[in-house]
């Protein structure tokens, strides 16, 4: 059985697909400003899974690969996902777009 990728190993290849920016730092970041500048191109789901198959609501989490042509960057956002989440990130996914405009 493979292994799945691990939040770590995620963000390392985004980095190197050119989502240099760490878009859940606050200050003079465009994305806490103008988020609807910004595109979800692509959103991974991280759980912890206990033996018995449930999961660990505690333990879960959410990367949002964001793209803005308005601002010509790339960058990451990081929340907990459930009871764990941040409700400033949330705000914000609410506010971006869902995809990449073409």
């Amino acid at each position: 059985m493979e292994t799945p990728d691990t939040l770590s190993q995620i963000t390392n290849r985004l980095k190197q697909q050119g989502y240099s920016e760490d878009l859940n730092l606050h200050a003079n970041n465009p994305l806490w400003i103008d988020p609807n500048s910004y595109s979800v191109d692509e959103i991974f789901r991280f759980e912890t899974v206990r033996r018995s198959g449930a999961t660990i609501p505690d333990d879960e989490s959410i990367l949002y690969a964001l793209s803005s042509v308005k601002y010509k960057t790339k960058g990451l956002l990081v929340n907990g996902y459930g009871p764990s989440a941040d409700v400033d990130p949330a705000r914000l996914e609410q506010r971006m777009h869902r995809w990449p405009v073409e």
